[in-house]
């Protein structure tokens, strides 16, 4: 099958599940949920459609990381904690198949029943399912769960514990939450929260970082570590849910280790040695001209180029609006002008990769070009007043042309500024107070951006700024400073990759929502207030079909895009993995591609 036809098919998965558009009513207790229309998968199946149920069980793999941890508790806002104590050890309710936009399946729970309009949900737990010292799960721990990460855990729980108004037990094995809101995409959420073991936390201040380890239920349980240095994970080989048809052909090998560095280069240094298993390369041009390595040329290491379907997602440097010098939308559509993106792409991946057009770019849920129309002009016609031009009657990236020196795009910037307030003054770019205009740009030590360090496409975009009169800085900092003044908004831009889903939901008020421009820990980076975003996100979250749905997610694009709030970068419509010959995974690749729950997941070793 070609890529062409691939993408297709996903495509039309995407359109068919789209469609399936009935009741939202769950009459009776089922084997799963799906945002809209029913599971694609029967009552009976026995394994997801992308694994490969046979997999053999065995052998290890070795991460290369970037960074450290001090912490394995990574349900709260302090300490930096492995991304796989979550992904490994500990398990929700339901499981997420990465073959539908938004699907899950039985996991701890066995069973999932909602309310007419989904105003409430009630999980029946698997009688089996046990954590990892063989204790039972029980609704005592998931209660415990939902109100500790939901009162006193990261911020991203504490929205959706805010909207249940009632948590209680009715049965000995079933709990049911119900909403003091109307929102569709709640029972999902709930569903995916993790489910940590009670006991483990008596005398134990949850909200304090720590290196103690605690019990989870899933495959896999933390074995040896040295903070910042390593970590590993070993299969449980009395795991409860090995046999469960979500798991079929999943967690296959058994041993996962995590070997963190503090440079890219370094990762990718350690798997030309054979010391990490696999490499993600993130830059088109040296995907071509960098693996002419010896494990390459015997065959002992193998490229695999994996499509997938999932929207762009937008990398790029974000303003902080919280800063008056970027609050003027002209402002930072003068800085968007300065940045020659098609220079900079063709000298880091030889022009190959498409440029962001907006926040959904590459899917279904992409905003449209040109003029609003239907029900996405309904949406937004009620904001006209405060929306940035371009929101509704169109908005284009700038495109750069006459080489290096981008004269055109600097000469718009300029104008931009000009009504902005600012002018020359002395061969420096100030305001009418002859205030100078001058920001800086915080960074990862070593950070890259699709395999090139930031800094050298920063330094690039600097010289541009200094023929508008404009002087920036370049702060490179540490792992663990860098996440604190992330968390803290404690700069004037910043580089930031939004990963988004072809199933956006509240997620995205975490990401956009007003309460994050004052809230510590969100993802409202740019710190955008606009009560149209908000407006757009709780249309999507309502809608009772999928064309509201797809329309409140357009017009979300839009405000986002034409906002002016980031400068993108480019993406990718295929990952680039190389790996050791003996990691395997299926021919049938998900819709979503090499992404969450695909690798090490569904990969196995073939010795």
């Amino acid at each position: 099958m070609t890529r062409r036809m691939m993408d297709m098919g996903r495509l039309a998965l995407v359109t068919t599940t789209a469609m399936l558009i009935g009741t939202l009513a769950q009459a009776e207790p089922k084997h799963g949920i799906a945002m809209y229309g029913e599971p694609a998968l029967p009552q009976d199946f026995v394994s997801l459609p992308y694994v490969n149920p046979n997999a053999p069980k065995g052998g290890r793999i070795v991460f290369g990381d970037k960074g450290g941890f001090d912490s394995l508790n990574p349900y709260i806002l302090k300490g930096r904690a492995p991304w796989g104590v979550r992904a490994h050890t500990v398990e929700s309710l339901l499981g997420r198949s990465y073959d539908e936009p938004f699907t899950l399946y039985g996991l701890l729970a066995e069973s999932v029943e909602t309310g007419p309009n989904r105003e409430w949900v009630e999980f029946t737990l698997n009688k089996d399912a046990k954590f990892s010292d063989g204790s039972p799960v029980t609704v005592e721990d998931v209660l415990w769960s939902f109100e500790t990460m939901g009162t006193i855990g990261h911020p991203r729980y504490q929205s959706s514990w805010q909207k249940v108004e009632k948590a209680e037990q009715t049965g000995e094995h079933s709990v049911r939450f119900t909403f003091n809101t109307v929102d569709f995409e709640a029972p999902l959420i709930l569903g995916l929260r993790p489910i940590l073991r009670k006991a483990d936390w008596e005398g134990r201040a949850f909200d304090e970082s720590s290196l103690d380890k605690f019990h989870g239920s899933g495959a896999y349980v933390v074995d040896k570590f040295e903070a910042n240095r390593f970590i590993t994970f070993k299969r449980n080989p009395d795991y409860w849910g090995k046999d469960l048809p979500f798991n079929k052909g999943q967690n296959n090998a058994d041993e996962l280790r995590y070997e963190f560095y503090q440079d890219g280069d370094v990762i990718f240094e350690a798997f030309k040695s054979g010391a990490a298993s696999w490499y993600r390369e993130g830059n088109a041009g040296r995907w071509e001209t960098r693996y002419d390595f010896p494990a390459v040329t015997s065959g002992d290491v193998v490229k695999s180029t994996i499509p997938h379907a999932r929207p762009s997602g937008a990398k790029g440097f974000v303003m902080n609006t919280r800063r008056d010098i970027f609050k003027d939308w002209r402002v930072r559509d003068a800085l968007i002008h300065a940045f020659n993106f098609e220079f900079i792409n063709q000298a880091t991946n030889g022009g190959v990769e498409p440029r962001s057009t907006s926040f959904f770019s590459n899917s279904v849920l992409g905003m449209d070009h040109g003029t609003a129309t239907g029900k996405v002009l309904d949406l937004l016609e009620p904001y006209k007043a405060e929306l940035v031009p371009g929101t509704i009657e169109g908005y284009e990236l700038p495109v750069a042309q006459g080489g290096e020196r981008n004269r055109k795009n600097l000469r718009v910037a300029k104008q931009q500024l000009e009504a902005a307030g600012w002018t020359i003054q002395d061969g420096i770019l100030k305001n009418a107070a002859g205030n100078p205009l001058t920001f800086d740009i915080l960074l990862k030590n070593g950070g890259t951006v699709g395999g090139i360090q930031t800094e050298g496409i920063v330094n690039i975009y600097l010289d541009a700024l200094k023929r508008l009169g404009i002087s920036a800085t370049i702060s490179s900092i540490d792992d663990a400073q860098y996440n604190e003044r992330r968390n803290a908004y404690d700069y004037d831009m910043i580089y930031n990759f939004y990963y988004l889903s072809l199933s956006p939901g509240n997620e995205q008020k975490l990401y956009w929502g007003r309460d994050g421009v004052t809230e510590q820990g969100t993802r409202n980076f740019m710190g955008m207030d606009s009560p149209a975003a908000e407006a757009m996100i709780e249309s999507f979250l309502t809608a009772e079909n999928q064309d509201d749905f797809v329309a409140g997610v357009k017009a979300l694009d839009r405000i986002l895009t034409a906002g002016r709030y980031m400068i993108p970068l480019w993406y990718s419509k295929e990952s680039r993995i190389a790996h050791q010959k003996e990691l395997k995974y299926p021919k049938r690749l998900p819709m979503y591609g090499d992404w969450q729950g695909f690798l090490p997941e569904v990969w196995w070793v073939e010795e």
